[in-house]
């Protein structure tokens, strides 16, 4: 499967964590367009109203990721008997689809995934680390699908109305802006850019978080 991980723009400042409304104002002012820019605004000053949050940081599966095995277009996944025993426990159902154990991470944490208007289906999941839009100074940012350590992460993991999912794949301060709010619950930071000192899970010391290793790869 491929990522298309280009992108010509990124955040003009590094995220101010006091001031993250001041800040996203800021990045807003370079949005030329009028009636985007409001969009824009309205998104992000009502977040709640287009992101649910899980309860908790939990990696579901260590060393779980969604990279095509050699000669495949996706990666499909058989669960441990572990994640299926949490999984009955909880009344949460399996997905072995590419994104499965994301979306189980997320569900198993307390994550909510309200209806969508007009389908069926529920809110997508989705990585606010998806490997786009670099940080000011930084080389590289982390693609959690990608990584046996995050790709599982729930704190990493949000549910998103389609209009946000949209505008996180478009707009770098967007995605900086759930990335400082994830920072800002559960002290992940698998960039490094706003702590000093990470544990191997991507997380700064931080008393609301708890990151439980539920199983390991068969």
């Amino acid at each position: 499967m491929a990522f298309n991980l280009t992108s010509p723009n990124r955040i003009s400042q590094r995220c101010d964590l006091n001031d993250l409304d001041g800040w996203y104002a800021n990045e807003l002012s370079k949005i030329e367009t009028d009636s985007v820019r409001k969009v824009l605004l309205m998104v992000g000053q009502n977040l709640t109203d287009f992101v649910r949050w899980p309860r908790s940081a939990i990696l579901l599966w260590k060393g779980c990721n969604r990279v095509p095995p050699t000669g495949k277009t996706h990666r499909y996944h058989q669960y441990t008997e572990s994640i299926r025993t949490l999984a009955r426990a909880k009344a949460t159902s399996l997905d072995g689809r590419p994104n499965g154990p994301a979306i189980a991470a997320y569900c198993l944490s307390g994550g909510e995934r309200p209806e969508r208007f007009g389908s069926s289906n529920k809110w997508s999941i989705h990585h606010v680390y998806s490997g786009k839009f670099l940080y000011p100074g930084a080389t590289k940012t982390l693609h959690a699908a990608k990584e046996g350590l995050h790709f599982s992460q729930s704190a990493g993991l949000i549910a998103v109305h389609p209009i946000a999912d949209g505008l996180a794949d478009e707009f770098p301060f967007f995605a900086w802006l759930l990335r400082a709010e994830s920072f800002n619950r559960f002290g992940y930071d698998p960039d490094g850019v706003f702590s000093k000192g990470q544990d191997e899970f991507g997380f700064h010391g931080n008393p609301k978080t708890e990151v439980v290793e539920i199983d390991s790869p068969v």
